[in-house]
């Protein structure tokens, strides 16, 4: 729903959490204060329409274009960060439905940028899907030449190095944290990096973990198929994966600071300076 408030259209929704009982109260109130048209099931939220945003987890991308009933010239909307394969399956499951797939790569967080935010477009309605983004409000939109795949390869493998680096960060930090060396391994990272604040960094890439990094674990299992397919390895990314669910899945709000970040991603004693 971050994309919304700039769009200009008649917006209808489907989103899982109306299905649970402890959500679905506050998903609702969501789509009211939005002004967006709130639906029962999937298909409700599909029928007539003429585009559609696919917006979901990871693992559920495929799912989605394989099940949805859309009518014929639907321009469909893959924004979703899966590997291209993910998506060729996705394009041939709405063509057979003749459908319009778009592959999009967003390429940045989407809040607070929203509908600034930097998307690539590709495969064979990647120019009508522009247009179509451009009218809807969308005003940083980029089409990259070639077929579906082409604009989710750049997001994917952009991904080794953006979550990557969030990764290493944790094991870095963590370890420095608990050594009881963090403010000299940070002041010895900006030493080597004067334009750039480490613990500023850090900190950021803490939030991103603990806030999303069930989602962004999702996202490098898609990376990692992406690079197989690729034959160039993964092992890096593969760790990325570990750290990234690891810290997803304590569950909790990032609190501010980057000390009360640690010692939520790590509690326990630390060594003492003699």
């Amino acid at each position: 729903m971050a994309f919304t408030p700039g769009l200009a259209a008649d917006l209808r929704a489907y989103d899982v959490k109306t299905d649970r009982p402890d959500l679905a109260a506050a998903k609702r109130t969501e789509y009211a204060a939005l002004g967006v048209a709130g639906c029962a099931t999937a298909r409700q939220a599909l029928d007539t329409a003429e585009a559609v945003l696919s917006l979901v987890t990871a693992d559920q991308a495929l799912r989605v274009a394989q099940s949805a009933r859309i009518t014929p010239g639907c321009l469909w909307f893959d924004m979703n960060s899966v590997s291209p394969d993910t998506k060729r399956a996705a394009a041939t499951a709405i063509d057979s439905k003749k459908g319009r797939y778009v592959d999009v790569a967003v390429m940045s967080a989407v809040l607070p940028a929203r509908t600034k935010a930097p998307l690539l477009v590709s495969g064979m309605h990647a120019e009508a899907g522009a247009a179509f983004l451009a009218g809807l409000g969308f005003s940083n939109v980029r089409i990259i030449a070639g077929a579906v795949g082409r604009a989710s390869s750049i997001k994917m493998i952009r991904s080794v190095i953006v979550k990557g680096i969030e990764a290493l960060t944790a094991e870095c930090l963590i370890a420095a944290d608990r050594a009881g060396v963090l403010d000299e391994v940070l002041s010895s990272l900006d030493a080597g990096q004067p334009s750039a604040r480490w613990a500023e960094r850090a900190d950021y890439n803490f939030d991103r973990m603990l806030a999303h990094g069930v989602r962004r674990a999702a996202e490098m299992e898609e990376v990692i198929k992406t690079l197989d397919a690729l034959g160039t390895g993964a092992v890096m990314s593969n760790g990325t994966v570990k750290r990234q669910r690891a810290i997803g899945t304590l569950g909790v709000s990032p609190p501010e600071g980057l000390a009360a970040k640690l010692a939520i991603v790590m509690p326990g004693p630390k060594a003492q300076a003699v």
